[in-house]
């Protein structure tokens, strides 16, 4: 009879399979009663392992019975790592000026990297898909929520042209940690309209400037971006402790 091992002992086997390269992002992992009776766990355990792994975003569970059913290996870090700031900043217990300070660190030097990258199809591509988002936003029907999630992918997109991949997910955490301070915001701004006529101005400065290859006006006009909004929004924000 197998000893119960906790569910932290499935979530190293299941680091070891990644590591091992055993289990790679795409696969899916057997049901919960095959993974129970493998490794001699209670099916709550194996419940308890997946409900961590979807948390920090290394897997995703479909529903129901079928092909589609059960859960397969993903890695979406940022997602992961921007709830779990998002958490803390709800609790007071990160200060959002401490994270808006954090992103001019990491996001005006990664402006001055992605305007100084060499030509290449995945700079093309990232640029293309960064004024694609713009112009998404400049569509007056557009919603607040698709607003948000535009911007947001607009500076992922910038930050992954010049960034390395640890860099840029720190960023893109970053950016998703703050959607709630921001929305939380709007409905007390006088005049959202023009804010977001504002921001997309700043936006597309920012934008030509990577592309014209001008590494410290994208860097400039990056930081001055981020530290007019703050000042739109911050005075809103919860007070903290």
């Amino acid at each position: 009879m197998h000893r119960e091992k906790s569910f932290t002992q499935l979530l190293e086997v299941f680091e070891r399979k990644l590591r091992s390269g055993e289990l790679v992002v795409g696969d899916r992992l057997p049901g919960e009663r095959t993974l129970a009776e493998t490794y001699g766990v209670s099916r709550a355990s194996v419940r308890e392992a997946l409900r961590v792994l979807d948390a920090v975003g290394l897997i995703t569970t479909g529903v129901g019975s079928g092909p589609k059913a059960g859960s397969v290996v993903v890695s979406e870090p940022s997602e992961a790592l921007g709830w779990a700031l998002r958490m803390h900043l709800a609790t007071s217990s990160l200060p959002v000026a401490d994270v808006i300070s954090t992103r001019l660190h990491l996001e005006g030097p990664a402006m001055v990297e992605a305007a100084a990258a060499p030509d290449s199809l995945e700079r093309d591509a990232a640029l293309q898909r960064a004024g694609s988002y713009l112009d998404e936003m400049d569509d007056p029907q557009i919603t607040d929520e698709r607003f948000h999630f535009c911007d947001t992918r607009f500076h992922y997109e910038l930050a992954a042209v010049g960034s390395n991949l640890v860099m840029k997910t720190i960023i893109d955490s970053l950016r998703i940690a703050t959607i709630s301070y921001v929305q939380e915001a709007v409905p007390h701004l006088e005049d959202w309209q023009a804010v977001k006529r504002t921001l997309q101005e700043q936006h597309r400065g920012i934008l030509a400037a990577v592309v014209d290859r001008r590494p410290q006006d994208a860097r400039a006009r990056l930081e001055e971006h981020i530290l007019w909004f703050s000042r739109q929004s911050l005075s809103f924000a919860r007070p903290q402790p």
